[in-house]
C-alpha cells in the first residue's frame, strides 16, 4: 500500500461465476477529494468496470473506501491511479478499468482513464 492509500477498507466476496467473463460496472457519483495546491474540493463521478476473477468488491466496503479520500489532497491522476492500484490488489480482476470524470474547475473538466490487464501466464 502507498502513502495515502485506504485500500484495508477494501473487502472481496467469492465471484459466483468464476468460470465465466462478465463485466461488473460500479459508479460512484460522489466521489470529492482536495486540491493539493489551493485546498478546495474537488467533485468527480469515478467508473469502474472489471471482469473478476476469483473475487468481487464488496460495495458498502468499496463506498467507504471512496469516501476516505474525502479530506485528502490529492491529484486527479494520482487518485484514479491509485484507486486502480488498490482495486486491483483487493480482488485481483482479469482486467479493469477506472475513470474519473472530474467536475469543471477553473473552466477546464478532466477525464482520467487507467486500465488493467492480468498478463497471461507462458505455457
Amino acid at each position: 500500500m502507498s502513502a495515502g492509500s485506504q485500500s484495508d477498507l477494501l473487502e472481496t466476496f467469492p465471484n459466483p461465476r468464476p468460470d465465466r467473463d462478465y463485466l461488473i460496472t460500479h459508479t460512484c457519483h460522489e466521489f470529492t477529494s482536495v486540491c493539493p495546491k489551493t485546498g478546495q474540493p474537488d467533485f468527480a463521478t469515478i467508473d469502474i468496470e472489471y471482469t473478476a476473477g476469483d473475487t468481487c468488491l464488496e460495495l458498502k466496503a468499496l463506498k467507504f473506501y471512496l469516501q476516505a479520500y474525502r479530506n485528502q489532497g490529492i491529484f486527479y491522476e494520482a487518485v484514479t491511479n491509485q484507486i486502480l492500484d488498490d482495486l486491483v490488489l483487493a480482488c485481483r480482476p482479469r482486467k479493469m478499468k477506472v475513470t474519473g470524470n472530474f467536475n469543471i474547475r477553473g473552466g477546464f473538466s478532466s477525464v482520467i482513464s487507467v486500465e488493467y490487464a492480468k498478463q497471461e501466464s507462458p505455457r
